[in-house]
């Protein structure tokens, strides 16, 4: 038997820069022959969303896809809202397919699915296109997407991963944050100079260019060079490296963002700040000070870190093969690590400090800083036992009442403020990793001591999104009973709670996630210490405190 489908839902709408609304009469959109509609389960909401309600059409991903599409097919899609036209967050996302155009290959009515959101094949003017963002979210009973947007064209998968195991629908949602988390510590990084890739090679009066060829890929040398140089014997090492060289008079008269790769020799800080504009995408640059000191803060791109993927490396010395050496395999913690989580109190810093106390590698210790004792209580109470029983060294502080005065070597940084960075850079070791896990705008710069990063032979890099097989990787975990999602939840709603959720957020009222159930039309923003009086036969389901997959099942027959 056929569901039955409403023509009309409710849904809550971002329609402006911090302007939200419920609206309970949204069409129901019929998928044409190549669309999927899923009815939609669970989703939990992000810090992600904030940062969308706030920029809105000034969000990276909020933005028109700009290739890797058939503008008409992006027309046929009635669920595809870029820049300033009204859309539905949520990009946390289980749900049931319902119904599916004829000729929809990959997927059927009945199936519940998990939703990967990132569509990386589909760049936007600064990132790239995703669910919740310019395509339509969760936070609506019934979302509407086209298989010929939601499958990768690289490895023609779907990014519907279909769910065999009967779970809660909350606890699959939170697969989505907990593989953002994931990807941040195994995304693989880029150690040479990119084959068949456009390079840029500035070099100050005095300086030798040395430690090029060294830093070629093994595959292959880059495609062109771009040369300015100050010396005539510059440009001539460069051309003795076997590939096409083109000079130019200065940095400011090149394009911006057209370079896979940018090598500085000189310590110029008005030159650095130049060249930070003119890194591409997944870019990375290598400072080769040569003996010098830059001897001021540098305005770095930050921003561009996280959204951008770009890269800073350097060294003290002459050689620029030296700073490709110091660029970690990934952004995995590493044996005797002493780690610094910013923030680590919230809903996405608590599952870093899980993550690393559950990383299994010997000798780290962790310390997580929050501003609200009450978060960093309830955080403890979760990850003191882990920690215990892994034999890993943990404290938890508020920075306000007991300042932290060490050095790190690894951090996790969760909150999306420039100068946060800077203060990781003060405070690194030798061989620091700088997790820029928050989103920080990608147009945001920020003043760093450049000198200390490229002494210490410091990293920091920034992951935005998951992908699909971090997806699995979680996923399997909490399949097999490895990982219990389920201890994010701190509260629950449904549609007309969804706002507050928000505001929530925002605010920092809660340390965990909150899942809305958008099926419940009137259930408002209920923590779960609060259900033993709002609805005790929920709350005895849950396991000390814990939500469960009876506990949902019992709200979901009882609440509206």
């Amino acid at each position: 038997m056929k569901p039955t489908i409403p023509t009309t839902q409710s849904a809550l709408q971002l329609i402006g820069p911090d302007e939200l609304k419920v609206n309970s009469e949204k069409e129901v959109y019929q998928p044409n022959p190549y669309q999927i509609l899923l009815k939609v389960e669970a989703v939990g909401l992000c810090f992600s969303d904030l940062k969308l309600l706030k920029q809105f059409d000034q969000h990276a991903r909020k933005s028109e896809v700009v290739s890797g599409m058939d503008p008409a097919i992006l027309a046929e899609i009635p669920s595809y809202h870029p820049g300033t036209e009204p859309t539905v967050p949520g990009h946390e996302t289980f749900g049931t397919i319902v119904a599916v155009g004829d000729k929809v290959k990959r997927h059927h009515a009945g199936q519940r699915v998990l939703v990967q959101t990132d569509y990386r094949w589909l760049p936007t003017a600064g990132s790239n296109s995703a669910f919740g963002y310019s395509f339509e979210g969760g936070l609506q009973q019934y979302v509407l997407m086209d298989e010929r947007v939601i499958v990768d064209p690289a490895t023609d998968e779907s990014f519907l991963i279909p769910v065999e195991k009967d779970m809660s629908a909350s606890a699959i949602a939170l697969v989505e944050p907990w593989a953002c988390v994931e990807s941040s510590y195994v995304t693989e990084e880029r150690a040479a100079i990119l084959s068949g890739g456009k390079l840029l090679v500035v070099a100050d009066a005095g300086h030798v260019i040395e430690g090029l060829a060294e830093s070629f890929a093994s595959v292959g040398k880059p495609a062109a060079i771009t040369a300015v140089c100050a010396d005539a014997a510059q440009s001539d090492a460069l051309r003795a490296l076997g590939v096409d060289v083109a000079v130019a008079k200065t940095a400011d008269e090149l394009p911006d963002e057209a370079f896979d790769d940018i090598v500085y020799f000189g310590a110029q800080k008005k030159t650095i700040e130049v060249l930070n504009d003119k890194l591409a995408a997944k870019g990375i640059i290598n400072i080769v000070l040569g003996g010098k000191t830059i001897g001021q803060d540098v305005c770095v791109g930050v921003g561009r870190t996280h959204y951008g993927l770009t890269r800073w490396v350097g060294t003290t010395g002459s050689n620029a093969a030296e700073s490709y050496q110091h660029i970690p395999a990934a952004g995995e913690i590493r044996k005797g690590d002493n780690a610094l989580v910013i923030g680590a109190a919230g809903p996405m810093g608590q599952m870093h400090v899980i993550r690393l106390i559950c990383s299994g590698v010997d000798g780290i210790s962790i310390v997580g800083t929050d501003f609200d004792d009450e978060r960093l209580t309830s955080l403890n109470a979760k990850a003191a036992p882990l920690a215990n029983d892994r034999g890993v060294k943990l404290s938890l502080v508020n920075p306000k009442t007991n300042p932290v005065n060490e050095k790190f070597s690894y951090f996790a940084v969760m909150a999306p403020v420039g100068p946060l960075v800077a203060q990781a850079v003060r405070d690194s070791a030798d061989g620091a990793i700088i997790n820029i896990f928050a989103g920080i705008p990608a147009s945001v710069k920020q003043d760093l001591d450049l000198d200390t990063y490229i002494a210490n032979r410091c990293f920091m890099f920034g992951t935005s999104g998951s992908r699909l097989n971090d997806m699995k990787i979680v996923l399997n975990k909490v399949v097999s009973g490895q990982l219990d999602t389920n201890c994010s939840v701190d509260a629950v709603c449904g549609m007309a709670g969804a706002i507050d959720g928000i505001r929530a957020v925002e605010n920092r009222t809660l340390a965990g996630k909150i899942i809305v159930y958008p099926q419940l039309k009137t259930l408002p923003l209920t923590p779960l210490e609060n259900l033993a009086k709002q609805f005790p036969t929920v709350a005895e389901k849950m396991d000390n405190g814990i939500w469960t997959k009876e506990s949902e099942a019992q709200l979901l027959s009882i609440a509206d």
